[in-house]
């Protein structure tokens, strides 16, 4: 067990702190002067008195001697240096909710100011900002009979998260109660009976909407771009996808997993009793701040019950321009003058999560004006947006891409997206839209751009259609974002592996290598957002004389690199160079450099 001991400055201390004598010790230690000392004794005389002190001094603003003002991380990690306790930055993802709220009750909690954090065959830890009120500590290691750890924490997050972290676990309780009564564990072997069975979760059971409710917001505020559900034989795992990594959030009871994935389907208007075969569904609903925001929704009947998957979709994404999006501006003016081309067909290219969707809806909605009638035909559609005429492919009415495609031929339009092209009938529709005037964009699968005119090739489009139809393709990546507040300089960058990496091209820019490190902001990851990679093939005059005589995709793809065309990996290895994120992520995420 870690326990307090007096601060090897000369103000000793047992009992709450008390903001008037941290002041004192602040400028004991350097950390303020006597001005500063003065403007904070006045300051925080008029702060509110429900603050904690640590608080109450970040609240003043103080000036630092060596420049800056004096806040709260700062400040914490002061009082855990003079108490001699480790400090902890609370990260709600590796906090095992469930675990800590069986411990004791919210109100002793609160009554001590603290707040539980990780509990196993060593003991207990304890995060308090109260270091020198330790009173609780003997009472608490005979009821649990365990050793406790105490560390230091943010008073804020101590509060913010005793509240949310315990009211999450009653809830839970509350929902494992009730789904208990109602037989609600939904495995493989059960299926039929529990079918014939007739018995149906409540999916309104306000121990189910309280965690339904708390998952989609913490989703928002982690920034997640999927929600997983993931049913097995005892527990169900949450899981967040954050930066294009998953990251276990919450071990539940299979009872309430399967409540919780009742009570969405039930929002998200699909069959709630039908278990045994996949659905889709849509839910709109609103951040803390008021924002709207649309959750795609699909389930997969697995070995254990029914898998939820919730993709989020931010509608603030179509309001982005390319600069936001990560194009450089080269590739940016490029890419807007491709796509505002009155007829023609314009791809985009990538795997599956590589933000093809994102710069699609970008791109339309920049072209939606009020002079132009956009209409796509999509499956599913990602995002409802009022400017454009959105079509739904949908298998059991025979309504595919090429017959939407069709369908949409006698709308009058002026551009058309195509959420896929999959079969030789959708690209041979796509192309012969483009031979009548329309502006034509779509998406294929394919590992660059080079390849994805062999692609056409491949699905049955002769070459000659493609020569005159075909403007340009934009390959594209998502590398994570090295975290701007706690990256370092990378002394031990190889610059032969990144040299081998980018050749046969050379990046012109000084190379300014930076590692990711970890802090609060980045939940210790070291990387905080994502960035586009973008590789832009424009159809020139030569690239068109090959395409008509059939060349092989070497070729093409030298021809494309002579007219200017800068690879993924170049295009990564510029974004290591200004340091935004790291060698290794590109050499993950882009196909290795050919030609």
């Amino acid at each position: 067990m870690h326990r307090a001991r007096s601060p090897a400055k000369p103000h000793a201390h047992v009992g709450t702190l008390d903001w008037r004598e941290l002041l004192h010790w602040l400028r004991d230690d350097g950390l303020i002067d006597d001005e500063a000392l003065r403007q904070g004794l006045d300051r925080c005389a008029h702060a509110g008195a429900q603050r904690h002190a640590l608080e109450k001094i970040a609240l003043a603003s103080l000036p630092r001697p060596g420049g800056g003002l004096l806040e709260i991380d700062a400040l914490t990690a002061w009082l855990a240096e003079r108490a001699g306790l480790p400090l902890l930055r609370i990260d709600p993802l590796r906090v095992d909710i469930g675990r800590i709220g069986d411990l004791f009750s919210l109100s002793y909690a609160q009554r001590h100011h603290i707040l539980p954090v990780a509990a196993d065959a060593s003991g207990v830890t304890i995060a308090t900002a109260e270091p020198f009120a330790l009173g609780w500590v003997g009472e608490l290691e005979r009821m649990l009979r365990q050793p406790i750890r105490v560390v230091v924490a943010n008073p804020a997050e101590v509060t913010r998260y005793t509240t949310e972290f315990f009211n999450l676990a009653r809830s839970v309780r509350q929902a494992q109660r009730r789904g208990a009564r109602n037989g609600a564990i939904q495995q493989f072997e059960q299926l039929v009976e529990l079918d014939r069975s007739g018995r149906a979760l409540d999916a309104n059971d306000a121990g189910v909407v309280e965690v339904v409710d708390w998952l989609w917001q913490y989703a928002f505020e982690q920034r997640a771009s999927d929600i997983h559900l993931e049913p097995r034989r005892d527990m169900g795992g949450i899981r967040l996808r954050i930066d294009g990594l998953l990251h276990t959030v919450y071990q539940v009871p299979a009872a309430v997993l399967g409540a919780m994935t009742s009570r969405i389907k039930l929002l998200g208007r699909m069959d709630v009793v039908e278990k045994r075969r996949p659905q889709d569904g849509r839910i709109k609903t609103r951040r803390p701040g008021g924002d709207e925001v649309e959750l795609r929704l699909s389930t997969l009947p697995t070995a254990f019950g029914e898998k939820l998957v919730m993709r989020i979709f931010d509608p603030d994404v179509v309001q982005r321009d390319s600069a936001s999006l990560g194009f450089p501006p080269a590739e940016a003016q490029a890419w807007e003058a491709l796509t505002a081309r009155a007829h023609g067909i314009v791809l985009v290219t990538g795997p599956t999560g590589s933000g093809k969707t994102t710069t699609l809806y970008a791109t339309l909605k920049r072209l939606a004006t009020d002079v132009v009638n956009v209409c796509t035909v999509e499956d599913p559609i990602e995002m409802i947006e009022p400017a454009f005429n959105q079509m739904q492919v949908q298998a059991g009415l025979d309504l595919g891409f090429a017959e939407g495609l069709r369908a949409l031929m006698r709308q009058d339009p002026d551009i058309i997206m195509v959420g896929e092209i999959r079969d030789r009938e959708t690209a041979e529709m796509a192309v012969q839209a483009a031979l009548t005037g329309h502006l034509v964009l779509s998406t294929l699968h394919t590992n660059d751009a080079a390849a994805s005119i062999t692609r056409l090739v491949e699905l049955g489009v002769a070459p000659y259609l493609i020569s005159a139809t075909l403007l340009g393709v934009l390959a594209q990546r998502l590398v994570r974002l090295l975290c701007p507040q706690c990256k370092q300089p990378d002394p031990a960058f190889d610059q032969q592996t990144f040299e081998q990496a980018v050749a046969p091209w050379r990046p012109s820019a000084r190379v300014s290598p930076y590692r990711p490190v970890g802090c609060l902001a980045c939940r210790n990851t070291g990387f905080l957002g994502r960035v586009g990679l973008y590789e832009l093939l424009q159809v020139t005059s030569p690239l068109r004389q090959l395409l008509a005589a059939g060349a092989d995709l070497d070729r093409l793809r030298q021809q494309a690199l002579k007219d200017g065309m800068r690879p993924l990996r170049l295009a990564g290895a510029l974004k290591v160079a200004d340091g935004s994120t790291t060698l290794d992520e590109v050499l993950r995420a882009t196909p290795a450099a050919q030609g």
